[in-house]
């Protein structure tokens, strides 16, 4: 650590920091038209939800398979907390262990293609420890310059030297590992399967066959590809038609698809196994509670035996990519997943949007910077499988009308 003489200026207030106020002078630009964030939904999120006793058309929800709500989710849920309660109550490990949760964890492993699976209580920290404790010093890291915040929080934990390589570039994470693997023990690459802000899907195949070519670990986010691609929304493995073995770590959320909350870990059984006794993230936090294990774990089997949900995530996608087009709003990447961002420009024109949508009763929430590039703010619409053909028109017909009246412009710019 550098050492200096010279004394700091003692700050006693927050307010006074210099991030606090970077952070107020941004507010002030970005909610000059009103805060597009923190708003109350009470009701389940999935084609419409209710917000100050308005029922809106809902665009902005994770609710991907649409099971939070789902009759069958919710009375799984319920049953479980009059056999369980409401907490595993302990760290699973020692008191918090319930035959539920191992159901889920099979399920889990099995709907991976893998040997094992392990449930978390939260994904953005299951992430953290595994991509924290999996690597150290002495060891590698290279992740898609667009992973997730966790994955990025994980490289710092883990002491290991990290590098991220261009947005689904194998070709350049080749050559990274061409001059650098031979330095490291252990390598790992991360990826996700779908990126959450561009919805874009990455060429898994060819990271395996890099993977395999430097004898590294592939580690692939899957937060937004279960449940949304696939024939069972079983994610990349279903998508690419993957060897079983073909990804080490297969990490995926119950908050999204499956509408419960937590994370997940699959892969050999050995892996998996130490994690258990290892990990962190895991054996110093509780259990996951009742009520979401048995959600998860019948949204799982819906996922498996109900095919008109991949049927409808399908059809909803074709149709919003259809209408964009046909208004000439620029969707970047997107066109193959649940996530379709329309790009607007300037973080304030985003939120200005963003409000007045919701006024014609529609919520879709704006992404602006730090989660995307300066100037590359958007509006993100997320797809359901409930939503209907009819809502979609319904919602770009009225964002057309929007940037109209505030005289923005979504017409897609050439190259």
């Amino acid at each position: 650590m550098t050492q200096t003489n010279e004394k700091a200026e003692r700050i006693t207030r927050f307010t006074d920091t210099p991030e606090y106020k970077a952070f107020a002078e941004r507010s002030r630009t970005l909610f000059a038209h009103g805060n597009p964030y923190f708003v109350c939904h009470d009701s389940p999120l999935t084609d419409t939800s209710l917000m100050a006793g308005q029922r809106v058309l809902n665009f902005g929800s994770y609710n991907y398979a649409g099971m939070s709500g789902r009759k069958e989710v919710s009375e799984a849920a319920k049953r479980a907390i009059d056999m369980y309660g409401t907490s595993a109550s302990g760290s699973r490990l020692l008191a918090g262990e319930k035959t539920l949760t191992q159901e889920l964890e099979r399920a889990i492993a099995d709907w991976k293609h893998a040997e094992a699976a392990l449930v978390l209580v939260g994904g953005h920290s299951t992430n953290v420890t595994c991509v924290g404790h999996f690597c150290g010093e002495g060891d590698l890291i290279l992740y898609d310059a667009l992973i997730h915040n966790s994955v990025a929080e994980g490289c710092r934990l883990s002491h290991a030297t990290c590098r991220p390589f261009p947005h689904n570039d194998p070709e350049a994470l080749r050559r990274i590992l061409s001059t650098r693997r031979d330095r490291f023990r252990k390598a790992l690459i991360c990826i996700e399967g779908v990126y959450s802000m561009d919805g874009d899907i990455a060429p898994v195949p060819e990271f395996v066959k890099i993977k395999q070519e430097f004898g590294c670990f592939l580690m692939v986010d899957e937060a937004h590809s279960t449940c949304v691609i696939g024939e069972t929304g079983g994610g990349v493995d279903e998508y690419f038609g993957l060897d079983p073995k073909a990804i080490d770590i297969k990490m995926g959320t119950l908050s999204k698809g499956l509408g419960a909350c937590g994370g997940y870990l699959a892969g050999d059984f050995d892996l998996i196994e130490y994690m258990r006794y290892n990990l962190p993230g895991f054996v110093f936090s509780v259990g996951i509670s009742p009520a979401l294990a048995a959600a998860a774990l019948e949204s799982v089997r819906l996922m498996r035996s109900d095919p008109s949900i991949m049927e409808n995530m399908r059809c909803n996608v074709a149709c919003f990519v259809e209408e964009a087009k046909r208004h000439g709003f620029d969707i970047g990447l997107a066109g193959r997943t649940a996530i379709v961002p329309v790009t607007v420009g300037e973080d304030d024109d985003a939120a200005e949007l963003s409000n007045r949508m919701r006024e014609k009763g529609v919520f879709v929430p704006p992404a602006v910077y730090p989660a995307v590039p300066r100037g590359e703010a958007r509006l993100r619409f997320c797809l359901t499988a409930a939503h209907r053909p009819e809502q979609i028109v319904e919602a770009l017909n009225k964002l057309e009308e929007a940037a109209a009246e505030l005289g923005i412009d979504l017409k897609r710019r050439a190259g």
